[in-house]
């Protein structure tokens, strides 16, 4: 079964690393990631230029691109034969509003719209902390596994959201849960004509049983995402 990958923190990210090494357990991976570094970028991309596309080895491929430009290069160009889409690991959680303007969570939706099925993971991250790549991968092959078994459903994707521990607990509980509707907190710090972002993300409003509070409670939180 061949896996395309892909990210919206560039092709050489850790977490980009840590599902391949996942995905490896799933099937047969190929690497197609925007060249550098683009969170938040959404769904946009790229229809007004040519896309330059550099092979860094076998299987692995570096794109001049957003996160959706890699899925539609991949599907219609270098990996027609993919089976899923897998986008991840995300430095950072991708929860609640997260998802409109997460390249990550964008390029699964740009597989769903081709009638492919996909699955976002992302890792919150505590302030102050390092992340642990390892366990997240490991995590996220047991999640993998058991959402790749199940039923197909036409227009219907996962996002996945692993929380921060300290190293060595036992894998956390995986809760299926909805997605958070609260928005995120906005404000900004002004010095003359500029305006510098200062919402504090760790400190975020959120409904008790959504995704933000199943992850920041040191829960496994899968939400269900539709197209429509």
């Amino acid at each position: 079964m061949r896996i395309l990958l892909t990210n919206d923190d560039g092709i050489d990210a850790p977490g980009l690393k840590a599902l391949h090494r996942a995905a490896l357990e799933l099937g047969e991976p190929v690497v197609i990631a925007p060249v550098a570094t683009l969170s938040g970028c959404s769904h946009r991309v790229t229809t007004n230029e040519p896309i330059r596309v550099e092979e860094r080895g076998p299987g692995r491929f570096a794109i001049d691109g957003t996160p959706a430009d890699c899925v539609r290069i991949g599907l219609h160009g270098v990996a027609p034969d993919t089976s899923w889409v897998l986008a991840g690991i995300n430095h950072g959680g991708n929860l609640g509003a997260d998802v409109w303007h997460s390249g990550t969570v964008a390029a699964v939706r740009e597989a769903v719209l081709h009638g492919l099925p996909g699955i976002a993971v992302s890792h919150f991250r505590r302030k102050g902390q390092e992340y642990n790549w390892h366990e997240a991968a490991q995590w996220a092959v047991q999640v993998l596994h058991d959402l790749m078994a199940r039923p197909r459903r036409e227009g219907v994707f996962w996002n996945v959201n692993v929380p921060h521990l300290e190293p060595g607990r036992p894998m956390p509980e995986v809760k299926f849960c909805p997605l958070d509707p609260t928005p995120l907190p906005v404000r900004f710090h002004r010095e003359g004509e500029l305006f510098y972002y200062n919402g504090d993300y760790h400190e975020r409003r959120r409904q008790p049983g959504c995704d933000v509070d199943v992850c920041f409670r040191g829960g496994i939180a899968v939400t269900e995402l539709k197209l429509l």
